[in-house]
């Protein structure tokens, strides 16, 4: 009788790691330790291991393609996600398909689905920005599919990943503080994107975590229109000296808007972002923000859904990549008031 080929627990065993141990050095992570790459590397060596997803779709009907459901947007920050996320499934010699979504309804997410199911994906990264659509996606699914959310709130037993947009907000409100201000303006994006709230959440919390005076919320839609807009009436505010705008884009509009009222940036108002879009160091001035480490969620998106591919039954796990902040003039330099 002829043996089954190495698993990737035999790996696994061989090495003295855990099976996401194995995950990880085969989609090349970054945070493995040399001593642990190698022993995983000489284990793969001495079985003969190879990554069999061809087996896979024989077991299971599906193929070796990952499906993604995402926004059809050209907004920075989920079209930079996708990019990560594709990068790191050609890295790891895995086909990629994306399902774009301009509505975020059970209807639309439904039909989604079924159009990646039917080409026999075999899993799914859900980039979606409303805890609704998750919700939904993880409902519809069969059992058993795998799935993991990007960017998004961790859903039941899906497995999740995404940048810290809450400790990002932390950071930029912190790092205004940092600079004299009684207290930090916000303008905020749609109420029921998951990104906004976390971000509107960690403003608001440090704020109040410290006893300062929590300023009224100006909304916009990503938009450097909406930041405009906001920044026109924060501009008639003598007392607004320090602003933390949700996206780069917006902030964007609200330089120009304080620009045409006389309100420079930053010796009367000091302004942060946040995504540290490619544009964002041309700025007049250049914006400080908040930079997202796309292809770090890429890879960790990956690494996840294909633990539940090759692992069925292995417990969800859920990965949060820190964000950082990038210092540029737009909150340097003294201050006038």
């Amino acid at each position: 009788m002829t043996s089954r080929p190495p698993a990737l627990q035999d790996v696994a065993t061989r090495a003295g790691v855990s099976a996401q141990t194995v995950s990880r050095v085969l989609n090349e992570h970054p945070h493995v330790s040399a001593s642990t790459r190698a022993a995983v590397k000489q284990a793969i060596s001495d079985l003969g291991y190879r990554r069999n997803m061809s087996a896979r779709m024989l077991a299971t009907g599906r193929s070796n393609v990952i499906g993604v459901i995402a926004p059809s947007s050209l907004l920075y920050g989920p079209s930079s996600m996708v990019d990560g996320l594709s990068r790191a499934a050609r890295a790891a010699s895995m086909s990629f398909s994306v399902d774009h979504l301009v509505e975020f309804d059970e209807a639309a997410v439904s039909e989604s689905i079924d159009r990646l199911l039917s080409h026999g994906v075999a899993g799914l990264l859900a980039v979606l920005p409303l805890d609704s659509a998750v919700a939904t996606a993880a409902t519809l699914l069969p059992g058993g599919t795998p799935l993991v959310t990007v960017d998004g709130q961790p859903d039941g037993g899906a497995g999740s990943v995404g940048v810290d947009q809450y400790g990002g907000a932390v950071i930029a409100t912190e790092h205004l503080l940092a600079t004299g201000h009684d207290t930090v303006w916000h303008v905020a994006g749609p109420a029921d994107w998951n990104d906004s709230r976390a971000r509107e959440a960690g403003w608001r919390d440090t704020l109040l975590g410290r006893g300062l005076e929590l300023p009224p919320v100006s909304r916009g839609d990503w938009s450097p229109a909406s930041g405009y807009e906001a920044g026109r009436m924060l501009a008639r505010i003598p007392d607004c000296t320090a602003i933390f705008a949700a996206n780069d884009h917006m902030a964007l509009g609200v330089a120009r808007a304080l620009q045409e009222h006389g309100r420079r940036v930053p010796e009367d108002v000091r302004l942060v972002g946040f995504d540290d879009v490619p544009e964002s160091a041309f700025y007049a001035p250049p914006l400080t923000t908040i930079h997202q480490d796309f292809a770090a969620v890429g890879r960790a998106g990956l690494e996840l859904l294909i633990e539940q591919i090759e692992t069925p039954g292995a417990a969800a796990r859920s990965v949060l990549i820190p964000a950082t902040l990038v210092t540029r003039a737009s909150s340097a330099g003294e201050q006038t008031r």
